[in-house]
């Protein structure tokens, strides 16, 4: 057996569009089964958040596959697809995992990892075979998974003096965000937490920001948004 291979970068290829405010990832996890010249590939697409919990769900393939020849995979995490992550796992260089990955890639996708396990079945496939061979095999795993279009959502607070309620509701009746908690202490002063997606943040705040005497702060982006079905 070859060495094995990983490749990690940090940059999105350029013929890759992404969106600051959602994403593509799979609907559910899926797997499938292909046969190339008496080889047995069997593939898999896993939903995964963090970089963590695809190298945990990796360990668990390659204990439960210990006895394949190749377990090869490629990864892609975080909304705008920054994070990628590929390996040949013992093939000829960039004949499986970056196959996998242009899959991935091809469909837009994040938030997935996709692993293919190779029985050998004897017949060598050739450079181009085995990369023919993995781009199906990943395919008809995401064929299987479907696909999900998923809304960023991000948390903010606002603060104001009862006085100010009428128009702050005013303003919050025709934004998308909805009221999640809501307090008001003995002074009067009331606090408004709300959750709106992502691209509606910037035109609340600059409404909200215009009643007097009201504070509104948000999560960092980059970190805090939570991810919703857009349905």
């Amino acid at each position: 057996m070859g060495a094995r291979r990983a490749t990690s970068q940090r940059r999105l290829p350029t013929f890759v569009a992404v969106s600051r405010f959602s994403y593509t990832t799979i609907a559910a996890p899926a797997e499938a089964k292909t046969v190339k010249r008496k080889s047995r590939f069997l593939s898999f697409a896993v939903p995964v958040e963090t970089e963590d919990e695809a190298e945990t769900q990796l360990r668990q393939f390659r204990k439960t596959y210990y006895d394949a020849r190749h377990v090869c995979y490629a990864y892609v995490i975080g909304p705008e697809q920054e994070i990628f992550k590929s390996s040949d796992n013992g093939e000829p260089s960039g004949t499986a995992g970056l196959p996998i990955l242009g899959e991935i890639h091809r469909r837009g996708l994040t938030q997935v990892l996709v692993v293919v396990v190779r029985y050998f079945g004897g017949i060598k496939l050739g450079t181009s075979g085995l990369i023919a061979a993995y781009s199906a095999a990943a395919s008809a795993a995401l064929d299987a998974a479907g696909t999900v279009k998923r809304v960023l959502s991000v948390g903010a607070e606002a603060k104001f003096p009862f006085s100010a309620m009428q128009a702050v509701m005013q303003v919050l009746n025709r934004s998308e965000a909805k009221i999640v908690d809501s307090t008001a202490d003995e002074n009067g002063l009331c606090r408004l937490e709300l959750r709106l997606p992502l691209s509606a943040l910037q035109a609340l705040q600059e409404q909200l920001e215009k009643i007097h005497s009201l504070r509104f702060s948000a999560e960092q982006a980059s970190g805090a948004c939570n991810a919703v079905n857009n349905e």
